[in-house]
């Protein structure tokens, strides 16, 4: 299980500083898309310089035009690239293909207000998706949802993707989504917003083990 440090309202200098922090704690650095809309590829480039240790995704939630946007973000040293759920398949296989391209490169598909999930988690395998990330909004997180029931029903139609989870996690939550099935789990506030975001990425590792 990896965790997943989701780096969103922050600068690049206020980025570094956080992952320096939990440095020993995460697996995988996310640029987040508030982040990558303010600073762009530069972003990326940053962190795969001061991190080479680490794996980079690049939530650039991809709508259209999937070759030329995943082959930006892979060019940048991102590793993974995320597509939305809900596009069109053939923006999802043309992020895949261009993925092909590159020795590691992995397309992440975001399933944030996908309705049809075992439908559609058939139809992103089929297009040759290994990685899925159920994800809950900001704005859906206001009203009180989880993503839990969406991981088990992703967990439950997936023949074979790595799966992901995103939306509130925190220490005191994420043995649950570990219990869920869960292979990665995405933390935001829960590290950046925390009094001391070293000990709650080093709490939320301990408590996924």
């Amino acid at each position: 299980m990896k965790l997943q440090i989701a780096l969103d309202e922050v600068t690049i200098e206020q980025g570094l500083k956080l992952c320096e922090e939990a440095r020993d704690s995460i697996d995988i650095i996310e640029i987040g898309t508030p982040f990558i809309i303010d600073s762009g590829m530069a972003a990326v480039k940053a962190f795969r310089e001061r991190f080479p240790e680490k794996e980079i995704l690049a939530d650039a939630k991809i709508m259209d035009a999937g070759e030329y946007e995943a082959k930006i973000c892979f060019e940048a040293g991102a590793d993974y690239v995320t597509v939305l759920g809900v596009t069109d398949i053939l923006t999802v296989k043309g992020c895949v293909e261009v993925s092909k391209k590159y020795a590691n490169k992995k397309v992440v598909a975001d399933m944030i207000c996908v309705s049809n999930i075992e439908e559609r988690v058939a139809e992103l395998e089929a297009a040759g998706i290994t990685d899925i990330a159920v994800h809950t909004g900001v704005d859906a997180q206001t009203t009180g949802v989880t993503p839990l029931d969406d991981l088990r029903r992703i967990k439950a139609s997936s023949k074979k993707s790595i799966i992901s989870v995103a939306g509130g996690i925190n220490a005191d939550t994420v043995g649950t989504y570990k219990k869920g099935g869960a292979d990665v789990v995405i933390v935001g506030g829960g590290i950046a917003h925390a009094a001391n975001p070293a000990e709650a990425a080093r709490q939320i590792a301990k408590n996924m083990k």
